[in-house]
């Protein structure tokens, strides 16, 4: 392997096919196996966890250590070791007689991690497995070079310093192109929208918030056609959006609390762009907002080989470079433990447990918290009809600060004006009518003090 080639996987961390060692120790055979199960890969010896290079150096003694490691698991595999400046590099080749282990057992590779693999996910793994993942396809047809714009966006996002850019280099890299061309998931990542769109129209993500807890009203729809990160961002934006959100003022730091915590909804959806099964067309990801739930739902149910029984207890990735690719965005965890995550942070919220419906397509359900929502005091009667019980008339603006001043008592006037899109003069002209209406009072003083709707 070449040095500028070394170079570039120091820069861009540990991923799916790249392992750091600070030294040499006996106990690679786990991660030359890890490869050889997985996609490939490469050990760097002499570099530390945080890409920092301490040095090592092929010694004859360190090529016969390594060769009968390698010769020892079973099959027995092959590797191609190199001295690239002051690094060891151990390039290990995907096997075509998986499953391979080592004296250890079995080992895969997740993400980042070699990890040593139990009965089931052996079961899993390697049953009914497709020889080429549909992400590692190359697109026929397709002729067309990916954007720059998208690799520098992807490189800015995961923090990765690369002063100068070869994009074949940089592509090849991150395993998805070679000689051969650039495979579906580097298209997913890094080909322009015009190319999603006539090459793979089945990537792409609608999201559609609906009035009332059925699919009747829609009241907002947007549909995404673009590269998984653009996907991704637009999903968390409408999101945030469309749930209902309150601040609370610790000292001098204002934060704000969703009725639903995002990192919920962040795990919910990347696992969604991660585990879609992109080779069944006509079907997309779909994010569906209704006043009591949120669904998130992607085609492919669950991998080929995992029972419901184990679901959440084990990680298997569909599209192992696509999970790669939003490691590095620092969008997922590499531990694979997104399901279990999203329960404790919402049991952690005082929020039902979320429910998963996995025949044939994969749907996870959050639903939305009752003290957060305008049910809970005015939805239940309508604006207009509490009003009426009131003897006044609301108009659409005071309506809408009543609503905001629910979500968060301490909005101020310059806040209410932003969210709701009007001038201060107008927030505060409303402000006096529900006063003068005794809807809504201050209590405190102007700085420190909070909002009370009166709904009786």
């Amino acid at each position: 392997m070449k040095d500028a080639q070394v170079a570039l996987l120091i820069r861009e961390g540990e991923g799916l096919a790249v392992e750091f060692k600070e030294r040499y120790s006996s106990r690679i055979d786990q991660d030359i196996v890890a490869f050889a199960n997985a996609r490939g890969g490469s050990i760097l010896l002499g570099v530390r966890d945080d890409g920092t290079v301490n040095g090592e150096t092929l010694t004859n003694d360190l090529k016969a250590k390594i060769n009968d490691l390698a010769r020892n698991c079973k099959p027995r595999i092959s590797v191609q070791l190199s001295q690239s400046d002051k690094v060891v590099v151990v390039e290990v080749q995907e096997g075509t007689e998986k499953p391979y282990a080592c004296g250890d057992g079995y080992f895969r590779r997740l993400n980042g991690t070699t990890q040593k693999m139990s009965p089931d996910e052996l079961r899993i793994m390697f049953r009914d497995n497709d020889p080429v993942p549909f992400e590692e396809r190359k697109l026929k047809g397709f002729l067309g070079s990916v954007s720059t714009a998208k690799i520098y966006a992807f490189i800015k996002e995961a923090g990765i310093d690369i002063p100068k850019l070869s994009a074949d280099d940089f592509l090849r890299s991150l395993k998805v192109a070679d000689a051969g061309g650039v495979n579906h998931a580097g298209i997913l990542f890094f080909g322009d929208a015009g190319q999603l769109q006539r090459f793979l129209p089945q990537a792409q993500i609608s999201l559609i918030a609906f009035k009332g807890t059925t699919k009747v009203h829609i009241f907002d729809r947007r549909d995404v056609r673009d590269d998984l990160l653009m996907q991704f961002d637009a999903a968390i934006l409408f999101i945030e959006k469309h749930l209902n959100v309150r601040s609370e003022i610790k000292g001098v730091d204002r934060k704000d609390i969703y009725e639903i915590p995002l990192e919920a909804i962040r795990e919910a959806v990347v696992n969604a762009l991660m585990h879609r099964d992109y080779s069944i067309t006509g079907t997309q990801v779909s994010v569906e907002i209704f006043d009591d739930r949120v669904e998130i739902t992607n085609p492919g149910g669950l991998p080929n080989g995992l029972p419901r029984k184990v679901f959440g207890t084990v990680s298997v990735r569909r599209n192992e470079l696509i999970a790669d690719l939003f490691s590095r965005l620092h969008k997922v965890e590499r531990a694979g433990t997104g399901i279990q995550r999203m329960k404790e942070v919402l049991a952690a919220a005082g929020l039902k447990e979320p429910q998963f419906d996995t025949n044939g397509f994969f749907r996870a359900i959050f639903f939305r918290s009752p003290e957060f929502s305008i049910a809970s005091g005015v939805e239940e009667k309508g604006w207009e009809r509490l009003g009426e019980e009131l003897g006044v008339r609301l108009g659409e603006t005071e309506k809408k600060i009543l609503h905001a001043v629910l979500n968060d008592k301490r909005a101020t006037i310059k806040l209410l004006s932003k969210k709701l899109n009007i001038s201060t003069t107008a927030v505060e002209n409303n402000i006096a009518s529900l006063k003068k209406k005794k809807l809504l009072h201050r209590v405190g003083p102007d700085r420190g003090g909070h909002w009370e709707v009166t709904l009786k």
